[in-house]
């Protein structure tokens, strides 16, 4: 017969909750990695990014409603560390190019997964990546990114903000983006 101490720890054990572990072939996106930009990071000599997103450049810059400079890759790269920490991200790898990999994210906002290269895009402080045609790798994440432009959301509320793309166009002898 069990003492009731060694019944109580038996049942606390017991009522443990288990541990969510990604499913096979994913990987947590922690707090703590290195971010290089809105869209990209590091870890562990590992280089990632988000298949399909195009944060803003950092160096360059939009014009805030104050009338002051602000560096447009840096506000990008805010809200991507953001995102990371409030909804602790699950990504997989999808494809994978010059040493990086290029990775699919879902955050999980309440009951909710959702895809976090999407939330970058609506809530507009990343762009959909654009293939050396001017076309989107991912033709949702145009729409999405058309949505934001329209309703003038995050950074598109500022009438001097470019979709990298253009900047990009002009630094590249019609070379193609990655996605």
């Amino acid at each position: 017969m069990k003492t009731p101490a060694l019944l109580l720890v038996t049942l606390v054990v017991g009522m443990a909750p288990a541990v969510a572990l990604p499913p096979e072939g994913y990987f947590e996106l922690k707090p703590g990695v290195v971010l290089e930009s809105g869209d990209s990071w590091s870890e562990g000599g590992r280089h990632f990014r988000l298949f399909g997103v195009q944060a803003c450049l950092r160096g360059t810059s939009y014009t805030d409603k104050a009338g002051e400079r602000r560096d447009c890759g840096e506000a990008s790269l805010a809200v991507l560390a953001a995102y990371i920490a409030d909804t602790h991200p699950i990504c997989a790898q999808i494809a994978r190019s010059d040493g990086t990999a290029f990775v699919s994210c879902y955050a999980t906002i309440g009951a909710d997964r959702l895809d976090l290269a999407n939330l970058m895009i609506s809530s507009g402080f990343a762009f959909a990546s654009l293939d050396g045609r001017g076309l989107p790798h991912h033709a949702p994440y145009a729409v999405a990114e058309q949505a934001a432009r329209e309703k003038k959301i995050g950074l598109w509320q500022f009438d001097d903000v470019q979709h990298p793309a253009i900047l990009l166009g002009r630094s590249a002898s019609g070379g193609e983006t990655t996605p």
